[in-house]
């Protein structure tokens, strides 16, 4: 009810830590905070004193429900094969592999590498970190032993979880290989798990690797998740920086997992019969937010797909959704302006009348990119939710809401409940309708990153120093994106 939303949206403005205090709760915690948030610019802390586990909250928290045996993880690999995780059976496999990293001395507060592709067990090494409150910091499957070393040296992770290859183009991308490379100059990485998805040949080390398949043969299914802070760490995802060496985004617990939970469950409107598919790699934000901690918390069936989108054929996502009967789509506007060059005979020879919603993510999408994803794919009957948001911001921050906004193809239309942002002119000043100018974020967010780990002056410096704190003037954060309002208010 547009009138329901409206007021919302309305007293979450006039108070935003009343707002997300109410979000909270839907979250599953052990004790319960005693501040809502606590903010010593340009540093938030968010529900401080409770502690809560990103992984009782993905998988523990619904074996007490019908969902217990519901698909979580629906996997389909590149090659075809396709295998089902439900709920129960997610949290078997993250209660073996969080006790496999204990006996490899993997302890609360170590930072865990993961560099493989797109299969369960990347996901359920994220969540074996998170119920040990082990900081996973994932990097992407397609970089390369330079870049992982990078990551694995400034981040100073203790282990690494790879795999002997992942599958791309009916090709080999041969992960413990270039491992192996990065290894050679991290010293601080102690034990590397293999797991073993293609069968291929690679070089064990005795002493420092271990398969995956062998520690979990040997674990236990039972463990207790670890009791952590809010404020713990869950995670660093670099970004590339535009010069000079990647940023480690640091991302904590209880207002990420707030943010994300409640974005989720608004912007995808998710529903107990949604099969949901997000196309984003695990290495990215996306991947994190919106294919493993926002759906995983809100009981989605979640379709993960190992490949690329032209194999065979330029149809596989097509023949996916139909298939799995997905309901949800979200996807970015560079992937569906390769599919309109592709052409339309590819999704017209599939049924895609399951689908309900689709949504866009990672830059602006172009009107006309939008009008053909919303009568070729959505045949005109499934609104579109384009969401603007960044890895530093964690979760969603501007994007229609299905039944409540009016979307218009090109814009993000407005800020979610909760978030305060602006379009100003270079003086502060709030920008008029259709006039171009910063996008600021004018209060603190239960997601927003904490730190630039290792390096609290650059985190300072990127996105505090445009309009910073001083007198009279509270500090803002700077998106660093130029964004205009039109007349309607849509930025």
């Amino acid at each position: 009810n547009k009138a329901a939303w409206k007021r919302l949206v309305e007293s979450a403005a006039a108070d935003p830590e009343a707002f997300w205090d109410e979000q909270a709760r839907a979250l599953a915690w052990f004790t319960p905070w005693k501040r809502t948030l606590k903010w010593t610019y340009p540093h938030a802390q968010w529900f401080v004193g409770g502690t809560t586990n990103a992984s009782m909250n993905c998988c523990d928290r619904h074996l007490g429900t019908w969902r217990r045996t519901k698909a979580a993880l629906i996997w389909e690999g590149e090659p075809g094969e396709v295998r089902t995780l439900t709920y129960q059976q997610l949290h078997a496999e993250v209660a073996r592999a969080a006790n496999a990293l204990t006996a490899l001395g993997v302890r609360a507060g170590d930072v865990v590498a993961i560099y493989m592709g797109m299969v369960p067990e990347a996901v359920i090494a994220m969540l074996a970190c998170a119920r040990i409150g082990a900081v996973h910091n994932v990097v992407f499957g397609g970089f390369s032993s330079d870049a992982l070393r990078e990551r694995m040296n400034d981040s100073k992770a203790v282990a690494l979880i790879t795999q002997d290859a992942a599958i791309r183009r009916g090709d080999f991308v041969h992960l413990k290989a270039a491992a192996d490379v990065a290894l050679a100059g991290s010293p601080t990485v102690k034990h590397v798990v293999v797991y073993n998805r293609a069968n291929e040949p690679v070089t064990m080390k005795a002493g420092r690797d271990h398969w995956w398949h062998e520690l979990l043969d040997a674990a236990s299914a039972k463990h207790q998740p670890a009791k952590l802070a809010s404020e713990h760490p869950l995670f660093i995802l670099y970004t590339s920086g535009s010069t000079g060496k990647p940023k480690g985004i640091l991302h904590t617990t209880g207002g990420y997992l707030t943010q994300v939970a409640y974005t989720a469950n608004t912007v995808f409107d998710l529903r107990d019969d949604d099969v949901y598919f997000c196309t984003a790699d695990i290495g990215w934000i996306t991947g994190h937010s919106y294919v493993v901690y926002g759906p995983l918390m809100n009981g989605a069936a979640v379709v993960l797909y190992e490949g690329a989108p032209n194999h065979p054929e330029p149809d596989r996502f097509w023949d996916i959704i139909e298939r799995h009967g997905v309901t949800i789509f979200y996807t970015a506007p560079t992937a569906i302006r390769a599919f309109m060059k592709w052409g339309e005979a590819w999704p017209r020879r599939h049924d895609l009348s399951s689908l309900r919603l689709l949504g866009t993510v990672g830059e602006p999408i172009n009107p006309e990119a939008w009008m053909w994803y919303h009568s070729v794919i959505g045949a005109e009957r499934c609104p579109i939710v384009d969401t603007w948001w960044q890895t530093e911001t964690g979760a969603i921050m501007i994007s229609p809401v299905p039944g409540v906004t009016s979307t218009k193809p090109g814009t993000a239309t407005t800020p979610l409940p909760g978030i305060l942002v602006d379009v100003v002119r270079k003086d502060g000043t709030s920008c008029g309708p259709n006039e171009g100018g910063l996008l600021v974020v004018k209060h603190p967010w239960p997601s927003m990153a904490r730190t630039i780990h290792g390096d609290d002056e650059r985190y300072r410096a990127a996105y505090w120093s445009e309009f910073p704190k001083k007198r009279g003037h509270p500090g803002w954060y700077f998106t660093g994106d130029g964004a205009r309002r039109d007349k309607h208010g849509y930025i």
